[in-house]
């Protein structure tokens, strides 16, 4: 499998003016996988917060496999907001919850969740590269927050890891990241748990997924 990295929305399928869906193309490749790996961490029931829900692909694919569970997307982008509504409404599934507009990085997105009390999991799926370390901080802070304890926190995505030199993909993927906003690139994963740390979290639980990706779980102490 290549371990080709494209943006989220490079190259996207054009639909119909009046479709307002996104088509992110690793979506695809990535989203069994991914679906795999949550079957076995998720909990059973509750509801499950994704932070940065993109295109909205992710979130329906998951709900129609675990329909024991709700799920709640998010992201601050409007037109990301639009697909990701767009797509649910068009799938039918029912344990999807209207998304809501949350930027990871703003200090007081957890008190959009206050009515609907706290997420028994969080999700963030490919964000923490392609946005500023604020975002990454923003979301560490806010879920050690929310998450009760034992509740986990699950990042997915590339990672740098110390005393590993990167995979050629993911080392020309960094650089087109830095290129296109110095503020984004891959995250040092020691760094990432060192902040984890501070926000009340255990020591990560790193799993291999395809592609040179890296699941890292974070149970909330």
């Amino acid at each position: 499998m290549s371990d080709h990295k494209p943006m989220p929305w490079e190259p996207s399928v054009q639909t119909p003016q009046e479709d307002r869906r996104l088509h992110a193309p690793a979506v695809a490749r990535n989203r069994d996988a991914i679906l795999a790996m949550l079957q076995a961490e998720l909990p059973a029931r509750g509801t499950v917060l994704e932070i940065a829900s993109g295109s909205g692909e992710h979130v329906v694919h998951f709900a129609q496999a675990l329909p024991a569970l709700t799920f709640q997307p998010s992201d601050p982008s409007p037109e990301a907001l639009a697909s990701i509504a767009a797509w649910v409404a068009q799938s039918g599934a029912p344990t999807i919850l209207p998304p809501l507009q949350i930027d990871a990085a703003a200090p007081d997105w957890p008190a959009r969740l206050a009515p609907a009390g706290a997420p028994d999991a969080i999700l963030c799926i490919n964000m923490i590269h392609i946005a500023p370390w604020a975002a990454t901080q923003g979301l560490l802070r806010g879920a050690g927050a929310l998450l009760p304890a034992g509740a986990k926190l699950i990042l997915y995505g590339p990672f740098r890891r110390p005393g590993r030199p990167l995979e050629p993909g993911n080392a020309a993927f960094d650089d087109s990241l830095r290129e296109r906003n110095p503020d984004w690139g891959l995250r040092d994963l020691d760094e990432v748990a060192a902040l984890a740390a501070q926000a009340g979290f255990a020591a990560p639980r790193v799993i291999e997924m395809p592609a040179n990706n890296l699941t890292v779980v974070l149970g909330r102490m």
